[in-house]
């Protein structure tokens, strides 16, 4: 079978090869799905330039998600059969033309829902479903600040979010972007090029802060929203984009810009800082990703939840589909068809 496969750490163009690859086959509690779509996400760019711990050693197929029809089933899978179609996460291998798929991370969708669409339910939007449902309860009447609000687990955040009756605050970097925030629902759309978040987080809750902040940012926006949270606030980490395109003293300063913190501080202002590894929910805990699974399609059916199909891509343009995710230029999901 093809795959894209990461042959070394660098620049897009140069890390990855289109080129055979061994077609897997199921084991027990598996499937294998004939890929149609292969979604990309942040943590692929991380991967590329060698700073995702989690990434198997190179060469190595990335990718998380795929949408396809099962193609196999292993040993005692009767969940499914072949010719299901599905979107479904995958412990990297999504970037080829078949991929191995525990059942508890797949699940059926429609024939008729749309490629780019589906490929976001998965990694984005159980990413945002976990961290606004699972790890925090999000009320009516909450004041919530979403950092990269544009992206694909942004869009889904903002959606849950507006589900919910909040009144959302917003981060993009461009008018483009921030006029899609409008249109999505954003009470306080901020550009981060030009606007410091905590001041209009300040300025609009007279001091008082905001109730959950997601930040996919890391580094000093980390610092700057522990800042921001109102008493009994939380803050829901789940990326750090900004540990990117830096030397390593870049790096550094970067990783420093989390800052360093002791309970007590938690406990004197009633707030709380949450780390989000859908890797590690995938791997530890996977009936709790079939649950957040089954629900965002719920979710999706109801019309709650719209998933954007931010750019697709021919597989054979893979790089271009990296450096224009890794240039923070989607609005949405980023996908490859095969």
């Amino acid at each position: 079978m093809q795959a894209i496969v990461l042959t070394k750490t660098g620049n897009a163009s140069e890390a990855f090869e289109l080129k055979e690859w061994e077609k897997p086959s199921p084991k027990a509690g598996e499937i294998l799905v004939k890929v149609q779509a292969s979604g990309l996400n942040f943590a692929d760019v991380m991967a590329r330039k060698g700073m995702y711990q989690d990434a198997p050693k190179i060469p190595c197929v990335l990718g998380y998600d795929v949408v396809g029809e099962v193609a196999a089933l292993g040993e005692g899978v009767t969940d499914f059969v072949v010719g299901d179609r599905v979107t479904a996460m995958t412990r990297f291998g999504g970037y080829a033309e078949f991929a191995i798929v525990d059942t508890r991370g797949a699940v059926k969708i429609p024939s008729s829902m749309p490629l780019g669409e589906a490929t976001a339910l998965t990694t984005q939007y159980c990413t945002a479903y976990f961290a606004a449902a699972e790890m925090v309860q999000l009320h009516k009447g909450d004041k919530v600040l979403i950092q990269s609000a544009a992206g694909g687990v942004g869009t889904a955040l903002v959606q849950y979010a507006k589900y919910k009756g909040c009144e959302i605050f917003g981060t993009a970097g461009s008018a483009a972007k921030l006029q899609y925030l409008k249109e999505c629902g954003v009470h306080h759309p901020i550009n981060y090029n030009e606007t410091d978040f905590a001041e209009v987080i300040k300025k609009e809750t007279g001091g008082k802060g905001v109730d959950v902040i997601f930040d996919a940012v890391g580094g000093n926006s980390v610092k700057r929203g522990i800042k921001s949270l109102a008493s009994g606030g939380r803050i829901v980490c789940y990326g750090a984009a900004d540990m990117t395109d830096k030397n390593v003293f870049g790096k550094l300063k970067a990783g420093l810009g989390f800052g360093i913190y002791h309970p007590a501080e938690f406990m004197m202002t009633s707030t709380a800082i949450i780390g989000v590894n859908m890797l590690r929910i995938a791997d530890n805990k996977p009936e709790v990703l079939k649950r957040c699974l089954e629900n965002v399609v719920v979710l999706t059916e109801q019309g709650i939840f719209k998933p954007l199909a931010g750019k697709v891509f021919p597989v054979n343009e893979f790089a271009a589909a990296h450096e224009f995710l890794e240039g923070r230029k989607s609005m949405g999901k980023v996908s490859l068809i095969w």
